[in-house]
């Protein structure tokens, strides 16, 4: 099991210390009004893009799910939009950045194959980039067809 202990001090005490710093050194430069500005401006115009790409994202959920087949692929990019959301939300140049690379989908798809193909974890999904059904994974998945006779 990973310890959570570094990460948790990596968030909560270094992320913000850095956040402070870089918006102290841009609004040294353009001043403090255009620096808070700036920031209200990323954090709507992320807002705007999350929610375009997430009902975009939707509507993929609702083809996949029409085809009869598991949208886990399209559901995982959710997962990943909602964490853009939350990010550019937070006020901060290195959050906004982040946030904003997750709203490019080539990215995001690449890192949501990267997390479900990690070494260590048992996923069995079929996922489809542009069209190819890949295997990801190490879970097995068998494919059966069942009947029930009621005797």
């Amino acid at each position: 099991m990973i310890n959570p202990l570094p990460l948790l001090l990596l968030l909560f005490l270094i992320a913000p210390a850095i956040e402070l710093y870089l918006m102290i050194q841009v609004g040294s430069r353009i001043g403090a009004g255009p620096t808070v500005l700036l920031v209200l401006f990323t954090a709507v115009l992320g807002g705007l893009l999350v929610r375009m790409q997430g009902l975009s994202t939707l509507n993929r959920v609702r083809r996949t799910l029409a085809r009869g087949e598991a949208p886990a692929l399209e559901m995982l990019e959710g997962v990943a939009l909602a964490l853009a959301g939350v990010l550019l939300f937070l006020p901060g140049f290195v959050t906004d950045t982040a946030g904003f690379l997750l709203l490019v989908p080539p990215l995001r798809r690449w890192l949501v194959m990267r997390w479900v193909s990690a070494p260590g974890r048992r996923v069995g999904l079929h996922a489809t980039i542009d069209g190819e059904a890949r295997r990801v994974g190490a879970g097995r998945i068998i494919d059966a067809e069942s009947r029930r006779d009621d005797d």
